[in-house]
């Protein structure tokens, strides 16, 4: 569970709440496992923060935390998170280069389309340096031809259009693509909010983010 708040008076409420409802359920929250993040605005971070306590307890601050698999920072960057996809793409691809050695073309195809691709919440990524971003891409690039036994010197666009499979940009952009898409035909009314504003960063950022890294 995560608990947002503007201000540290406005997250002891909330935690008080929290405790309330786990004493009159019988509950306990485990401190050890829980964690506060201090966001930083433009890299800003309040000179003095009071202790975050959890039944009596002050919690640790930490500068990033993962939440259902996506790492959060408090510097609200994603290269932390690109480094855990880049990382677990890695394994993947080795994984399955060591056991389906020896299948037929076409089901290594198969094989990294369904878990060479997936990029698990690549669509919230919207604040990140271009070595963190670039380093996935030869990755993903460098599994298709570990898995298929290509030279790592062979080009990526002439390999990937032969087999008909997705280069990294338009992987990611379709994923950019149905985030967008899914978000302007939700009916929740926080969505359609953010979905109506022309000026909505987040939204432009994935129609137009790796149209320009494109370049």
């Amino acid at each position: 569970m995560v608990l947002l708040s503007a201000s540290a008076c406005g997250l002891a409420k909330l935690i008080s709440i929290c405790e309330r409802y786990a004493a009159s359920h019988g509950l306990v929250y485990n401190v050890s496992k829980s964690e506060c993040v201090i966001f930083k605005v433009k890299g800003k971070c309040p000179p003095v923060f009071p202790p975050v306590r959890l039944n009596g307890q002050p919690l640790n601050i930490v500068d990033q935390f993962k939440y259902l698999g996506h790492v959060v920072s408090a510097d609200l960057k994603d290269d932390a998170d690109i480094e855990r996809e880049r990382r677990a793409l890695s394994v993947r691809a080795n994984m399955i280069a060591r056991r389906f050695a020896h299948c037929s073309k076409e089901v290594k195809v198969s094989l990294f389309r369904a878990y060479c691709t997936s990029f698990y919440t690549s669509n919230l990524w919207a604040d990140y340096t271009y070595k963190r971003y670039n380093a996935l891409r030869v990755q993903y690039n460098n599994a298709y031809r570990v898995l298929m036994g290509l030279s790592r010197f062979c080009s990526a666009s002439g390999m990937f259009a032969e087999a008909r499979v997705d280069c990294f940009y338009t992987t990611m952009r379709k994923r950019a693509t149905s985030l967008v898409r899914r978000v302007r035909a939700s009916s929740n009314s926080i969505l359609t909010m953010l979905a109506d504003r022309v000026d909505g960063l987040y939204l432009n950022n994935c129609c137009m983010t790796h149209v320009r890294r494109n370049k």
